[in-house]
C-alpha cells in the first residue's frame, strides 16, 4: 500500500458475513464505494452535492480480486488512489488489508465516468480536478 494512498479503517460487522462466516462478496463493493466517497470528501468533494448539481460519477467497470477472507470483528484498512484516464474517466485503485497480519484481502480497480442528467459523458470540472491527488 503506497504511503500516499488515502486510508479508511473499518471493522467488519457480523451481519456482513455469509453462512460461511466470511464477508459476503457483494459487501466488499459497499466497502469500496464508502471508501471512495470518504476519499472524495477528504479532498473537499461532497459526492451527494456533486450529484445534486447534475454531475453523475458512475461506475462503468469493476475489476475485483478476492484474495483472503475477512471475518466478523476483524479490523481492515481500505486504501484509495486515483488515476485520471481521460477528461471524463477515472480509475480508483483500491486495496483492503488486514492490519493484524498485513495480509491483502482484496485488490480492485474501479473505473468511473462523469455523466450529465441525460447520460452523456461530460468533462470533470477543473475546480473538482484541482482538489484531487492524481497518480
Amino acid at each position: 500500500m503506497p504511503s500516499s494512498a488515502f486510508l479508511l479503517p473499518l471493522e467488519v460487522r457480523d451481519y456482513e458475513c455469509d453462512q460461511q462466516g466470511i464477508v459476503n462478496n457483494a459487501v466488499y463493493q459497499n466497502y469500496l464505494e464508502h471508501a471512495r466517497h470518504c476519499f472524495l470528501r477528504s479532498h473537499g468533494i461532497d459526492f451527494s452535492e456533486v450529484t445534486r448539481q447534475g454531475l453523475f460519477l458512475i461506475v462503468i467497470h469493476a475489476d475485483i480480486h478476492y484474495l483472503k477472507p475477512l471475518r466478523a470483528g476483524e479490523q481492515c484498512q481500505i486504501s484509495v488512489q486515483l488515476e485520471q484516464l481521460s477528461p471524463v474517466r477515472f480509475r480508483f485503485i483500491q486495496e483492503i488489508r488486514r492490519p493484524a497480519d498485513g495480509a491483502i484481502t482484496l485488490k480492485a480497480s474501479i473505473t468511473t465516468a462523469a455523466m450529465n442528467r441525460d447520460g452523456q459523458p461530460v468533462r470533470i470540472p477543473k475546480e473538482l480536478l484541482a482538489n484531487l491527488p492524481l497518480s
